[in-house]
């Protein structure tokens, strides 16, 4: 397994861009009560990838779904969200209003797992595209180095959310739209890849 996979997950998760909502949702939060918020959505992120090489085949498997459709239907989840990219939004869906008072309202950690880690930095996409890539690991150390991928998107991610503050300072919305164009251009051509795969598998002509 080569480094297609982690500059995937980069691509389609994009802490940076997450900035300016953990900001936002972060407003009024105690230093220790930020801390924690950045712990809690970094294991979260880590959680969701890591449940999603480890379960997310035999899921497919349990509803009967063939791993070439779901490859079709999560590159074109993946292409929503580079198109989205592309227009500098967030990755993946944004939290509404309500989620906001919502979890003003309960634990403030909350926000790290809702809306922060989902659907924010591991949505549908995220997931879709963790379970390919988990078709494609051959045994057991690939499948290790899928989840150390994993961790290293966690670490990013925590390094992103804990310098929040100087990153926006430094690179402004500006820089964050263009960091998150450029991701979005290569995960659009990602994208593509993974459609062709599946659609080729479905429709053997296709192929040649």
């Amino acid at each position: 397994m080569d480094l297609k996979p982690l500059l995937t997950l980069i691509a389609i998760v994009n802490p940076l861009a997450v900035v300016p909502f953990f900001i936002h949702y972060t407003q009024g939060f105690r230093d220790d009560q930020s801390r924690s918020t950045v712990k809690i959505a970094t294991l979260s992120v880590f959680v969701v990838i890591a449940g999603c090489a480890l379960l997310g085949l035999q899921i497919l498997g349990f509803f009967g779904i063939s791993l070439a459709s779901f490859q079709v239907g999560g590159g074109m989840l993946l292409l929503m969200s580079a198109l989205a990219m592309l227009q500098a939004q967030a990755p993946e869906a944004k939290a509404t209003d309500a989620d906001l008072q919502d979890d003003a309202q309960n634990n403030h950690t909350s926000v790290g797992v809702v809306p922060l880690t989902i659907p924010l930095l591991t949505g549908p996409a995220t997931m879709s595209t963790v379970v390919i890539y988990a078709d494609q690991a051959q045994g057991f150390w690939q499948t290790t180095l899928l989840l150390a991928y994993g961790a290293v998107v966690a670490g990013l991610t925590y390094f992103c959310l804990k310098m929040a503050h100087p990153i926006s300072r430094t690179l402004g919305k500006t820089g964050i739209n263009i960091m998150t164009r450029l991701m979005g251009l290569v995960l659009a051509a990602l994208a593509v890849e993974v459609m062709a795969k599946g659609l080729a598998q479905l429709f053997p002509a296709l192929a040649g």
